[in-house]
């Protein structure tokens, strides 16, 4: 696809004053030649080979092993740890040796491109940072980068680096103009000024809503603040927003404090991902030590936040979007909707690090999907059982939110926002017509499990994938414990099993498996490498 853009491009740019950049280095037009198009074809720039992964040299056209660049690796993980694109960016350029001249080299000709675009392709500076963001996926539009690189400083260092610019700019220079956006204004290359920003009442920032200069309520891992119209907002400030004791507590703390003195809360998190999930490097840590009794109360602690949230005199909304896993998903369950980011990646994915979902999470993915059922009937819970089994086993991610609906993870009923832009204000919305219709928290519900026999029936599905080597014994370990929970013990179909109960076992099946030297294997190589071990 890249090779047919470029080629189209440099074919109808002929009066594009970089169109020999279209023209694709031959090495990229002997790939394309050998159909080496990516994974689809086994093999792109990079080629798997067993359980490695070879890199295209491209001076002979072959694969070799991954070489890497020392300097490189050491600044990519600093990089990596730096959360805020803004600071991230800045950070790149500054960073002294060829990783920072490289990144400059292509940044500022891109940058100064997009400028001379204007008003070819648009009059409005908003507009084409939009495109980039919308189609590209970029966390920042060219205009916003150039604006945390420093408008003038970039300017300046883009002149003397014989860079051309367009009038425009050198006129905002020449103004002084501290960068493209301020505030509620925009610079217009037209008038050679600013002028109001356009503005949909709908886009709202946590930072345009709230009231007063200080939050309701704070900690180290979280805050509430203030939104308007009786709307609590709780928002995460831990590292990708995952859940620690602090965030436990503040669950907490701000639902009775939303009874209290607001009629609705809503779950908003900022940054690249909505909540991944516990704190795993304590939930290791405490392993590693034996802090059984600290790290059962801290389960217990999230199991009952949720709970918490669920059985909320008011209601609570959560707006998930991108990564919303393990934990991060539980925390959505325990609300009463949802209003979800179109591109939400959910799942309770814990069997990759050797766990399952500790944070009341299975017991309300099961609960779930039997809400429908009408108090009082006697239904075989089997079908209901098994189906959830395969969805933590399998540790299946919905790649949407409406997959999320799929499967179960969230209510058919939760709406779901096309624009990020205006998710909070949906949120908003949807919690305080909640609170407008008249809102009572669910009453709880009891089933009838499978019990031993389901436990049985599990038993052999596991076995068989044993056999065909489909899983390792210590998943078979795992799914076990998962399916122990999920038919209510042995003696779950012996009564109607409640949520306490199911919990309980939830708890310990999780600090049993915190305690398995694989698991904590699984946990420590995650940790390490940001992928699962299969082992």
């Amino acid at each position: 696809t890249v090779g047919h853009v470029a080629a189209n491009s440099y074919k109808v740019l002929v009066d594009d004053e970089d169109r020999e950049t279209f023209k694709a280095p031959a090495y990229i037009e002997a790939m394309i030649g050998k159909g080496q198009l990516g994974d689809k074809t086994k093999g792109g720039f990079y080629k798997k080979v067993g359980s490695d992964i070879q890199t295209l040299d491209p001076a002979t056209g072959e694969y070799r092993a991954k070489g890497g660049d020392p300097e490189i690796a050491k600044a990519a993980k600093a990089l990596g740890k730096i959360e805020d694109p803004k600071e991230r960016v800045k950070k790149l350029v500054a960073t002294p040796g060829k990783v920072g001249d490289f990144a400059w080299a292509v940044l500022s000709r891109s940058l100064a491109y997009a400028a001379r675009r204007i008003p070819e392709i648009t009059e409005s500076i908003e507009s084409l940072d939009n495109a980039m963001k919308w189609g590209y996926a970029w966390d920042m539009g060219p205009f916003e980068t150039w604006d945390a690189l420093g408008f003038a400083e970039t300017v300046d260092r883009m002149k003397k680096d014989g860079i051309a610019l367009p009038a425009w700019v050198d006129k905002m220079r020449a103004a002084n103009a501290s960068g493209f956006y301020a505030d509620s204004r925009i610079w217009d290359p037209q008038r050679g000024d600013f002028a109001p920003r356009a503005t949909d009442p709908r886009e709202v920032t946590i930072d345009i809503l709230r009231k007063g200069n200080a939050p309701v309520l704070k900690n180290a891992g979280a805050e509430a603040w203030d939104i308007g119209d009786g709307v609590l907002g709780l928002t995460f400030k831990t590292k990708a927003n995952s859940i620690d004791a602090d965030v436990i507590k503040m669950i907490h703390d701000a639902t009775a404090r939303a009874e209290q003195d607001f009629r609705a809360m809503i779950i908003w998190n900022q940054g690249e991902f909505f909540c991944v999930g516990a704190n795993l490097f304590a939930v290791l840590m405490a392993a590693g030590q034996k802090q059984w009794d600290g790290l059962r109360e801290m389960i217990k602690g999230y199991q009952y936040a949720t709970q918490r949230m669920k059985y909320a005199t008011v209601p609570v909304v959560a707006a998930p979007y991108n990564m919303t896993l393990g934990g991060g998903l539980e925390l959505c369950m325990g609300a009463d909707a949802v209003q979800a980011a179109a591109e939400t990646y959910s799942g309770l994915v814990e069997v990759g690090v050797g766990l399952i979902p500790g944070g009341a999470g299975t017991m309300n993915m099961l609960w779930r999907s039997l809400e429908s059922v009408p108090e009082g009937v006697d239904i075989d819970t089997y079908a209901f059982v098994t189906q959830t089994f395969k969805n933590i086993a399998l540790a299946k991610v919905a790649t949407s939110a409406e997959e999320g609906k799929a499967f179960g993870y969230f209510r058919q009923g939760d709406g779901v926002s096309f624009d990020r832009a205006r998710q909070l204000w949906e949120t908003k919305q949807r919690a305080i017509g909640l609170a407008t219709a008249g809102y009572h928290p669910p009453a709880p519900r009891a089933y009838k499990l499978p019990g031993e026999s389901g436990i049985a029936t599990l038993k052999m599905l596991v076995n068989t994938l044993v056999a065909g080597k489909y899983a390792s014994e210590h998943d078979a370990k795992i799914a076990m414990k998962l399916a122990n929970v999920l038919c209510g013990g042995t003696t779950g179909s012996t009564h109607a099993v409640t949520e306490d109960e199911i919990l309980e076992l939830e708890r310990e099946a999780f600090l049993s498996l915190c305690g398995e030297p694989l698991s904590q294997a699984r946990m420590q190589y995650m940790l390490q490498n940001n992928k699962p071990l299969r082992n």
